[in-house]
């Protein structure tokens, strides 16, 4: 009896921190004493890891045991410690050796009957896990391939605590990265029977591809990410097409240059002329994740527990639409105990639409200011400060006022003028003025539904316009930490990147004329170049600064 060490990882937010697991055996009144500023969840890990270790075969040690968690500063939060804290006071008590548990991370739930089940979160805990120098990882089987994505890290998997114990006791660890999967112990034979970690779902089209193998493809080098990029079906194989949207031309424009620089978007009109039908579409013009902004989103959906079954990878835009009754946590991000990222988040590189915009409460629309200039959401709890990526393109939709009637389609509106502009000031100025396009809608008669399926284009030709804007983009801003039109800061556009010569000249009697902010210049700006990049023009002219402007405003020419 004596002392040991085991390693886990503590999440803040998306960033992982190492914790050191102590555990000391001494005599004195049988006992298990937990300290480190655990939560609620962690304390309740004293009886689920008491039944886990006696009910797979180990001796539980009857003495007084105490487990400090290091650093003692940071709050640890939910179970993924307790398969850490289980192998430390096996190693404490000596059942199993304590060198095998040197350089290795133990990540995993433990149930009552010894088996290890899958936590959120092992994506960023894996790369903290590298990050820090450890050179393998424990996790539950359902989490091995999350964690193989990270390279250069050795995977174990297993199903339960004492296929663990049998590994550290048996075990012998090389240096190499791979993915090593533990047989089931023989108390959960029954359970698992001869199933190890192998062939999972990938797609929706019914694809199987062994994870071993995807775990090759990915882990051997830096650009291992990019191969499964290019490798797995696309999850727009669905029936949403642009050309569906008939009718609204200067609609599917404003989504297509939004689509190509990143830029936000207000979708103004009455219910059925295909405000929501285009919004659902614009995602199938996105270009797919490189490899790094994959890494962000999966760890994103890891952490919040939203990545698909059988997806360790997210490789394509995300797309969140939540309703209009969710509160500013379910939006922005939050919660009492753990903090969870909000769907600003879970939109990291994606689209986050927001139907019936005035319908939500005032200060969630507010609250989405800051990640709409930062990029990020910054959470402060006592204690702690959670960061989360937060850069999407917004799109709102609204009707234009609430009884949803318009003038133009021939229906009696019952609301007063003073109702309409109450209805539509609950969009504050502040967040109208971060949006750089808006596209007011208008009903469409059958004469121009029938005229414009001429003139409609499917979404794999859009997507290729956008695709080459991007490239254009991101050549110009190859060694700057932007690669997208939107994310340039305003004091950059005027220093590096000005439009020609007295290009700006309709932007500057705007401006003259009181009828735009300095933001909304700047964002005018960003607009422009973007139209230029779709043009495959070096510099944006007053062609492009005059169009900008009037998406800004609400009137393209």
């Amino acid at each position: 009896m004596g002392l040991a060490r085991a390693h886990a990882i503590a999440l803040v937010g998306v960033q992982g921190h190492p914790v050191e697991i102590e555990v000391d055996i001494e005599n004195g009144m049988v006992a298990l004493l937990l300290v480190g500023l655990p939560d609620t969840a962690l304390r309740e890990a004293r009886d689920r890891i008491r039944s886990a270790i006696v009910n797979s075969g180990e001796t539980w040690p009857t003495r007084r045991i105490t487990v400090g968690l290091s650093p003692a500063s940071l709050p640890k939060r939910g179970s993924g410690f307790d398969l850490g804290i289980a192998m430390a006071i096996l190693a404490a008590a000596e059942s199993v050796p304590a060198g095998a548990l040197h350089g290795l991370v133990l990540i995993g739930e433990l149930g009552l009957d010894g088996r290890v089940r899958p936590v959120p979160g092992v994506l960023p805990a894996a790369a903290a896990a590298a990050a820090a120098g450890f050179d393998a990882v424990a996790v539950a089987t359902e989490n091995a391939a999350e964690a193989a994505l990270v390279p250069e890290l050795r995977v174990i998997a297993g199903p339960s605590l004492s296929a663990f114990t049998t590994f550290a006791r048996n075990g012998k660890r090389s240096g190499s990265a791979g993915v090593e999967v533990l047989e089931p112990g023989r108390d959960l034979g029954s359970y698992y029977g001869a199933a190890r970690y192998g062939r999972q779902e990938r797609s929706s089209d019914g694809l199987r591809t062994a994870a071993a193998m995807e775990h090759a493809a990915w882990a051997s080098a830096a650009g291992s990410a990019a191969a499964l990029t290019m490798a797995a079906p696309a999850a727009h194989a669905e029936a949403k097409d642009l050309a569906d949207v008939v009718g609204q031309p200067l609609a599917r424009r404003a989504a297509e240059i939004c689509a190509a620089g990143g830029h936000h978007l207000m979708l103004l009109g009455p219910p059925g002329v295909g405000k929501t039908m285009l919004a659902e579409r614009i995602p199938t013009v996105l270009p797919r994740l490189d490899p790094r902004a994959a890494l962000e989103v999966s760890a994103i959906h890891s952490v919040a527990g939203t990545l698909p079954p059988g997806r360790p990878l997210l490789i394509d835009p995300p797309f969140c639409a939540p309703h209009h009754t969710s509160t500013r946590a379910a939006i922005v991000g939050g919660g009492s105990g753990i903090i969870k990222p909000g769907a600003a988040s879970l939109a990291h590189h994606g689209c986050l639409f927001l139907d019936e915009a005035p319908e939500f409460g005032r200060d969630v629309l507010d609250g989405l200011r800051q990640p709409l200039e930062s990029g990020e959401v910054v959470l402060a709890r006592a204690g702690v400060t959670a960061r989360f990526p937060a850069r999407f393109t917004l799109i709102m939709a609204a009707n234009p006022c609430a009884c949803a009637s318009a003038s133009t389609s021939g229906a009696a509106c019952s609301c007063s003028p003073l109702a309409r502009r109450r209805y539509l000031a609950r969009l504050s100025g502040p967040l109208l003025d971060r949006v750089d396009a808006k596209i007011e809608f208008l009903p469409v008669r059958r004469s121009e539904l029938l005229s414009d399926r001429a003139f409609t284009e499917p979404s794999a030709v859009v997507a290729e316009r956008v695709r080459a804007a991007r490239q254009r983009a991101a050549a110009r801003l190859a060694g700057t930490p932007w690669r997208l039109n939107a994310e340039i800061p305003g004091s950059e556009l005027r220093r590096r990147f000005a439009p020609a010569a007295r290009g700006l000249a309709p932007l500057e009697r705007a401006m003259d004329l009181g009828r735009i902010s300095a933001r909304g210049a700047d964002r005018v700006i960003r607009l422009s170049w973007t139209l230029a990049d779709l043009a495959g023009q070096q510099r944006p002219g007053q062609a492009e600064v005059g169009y900008a402007l009037g998406l800004w405003l609400g009137a393209p020419p």
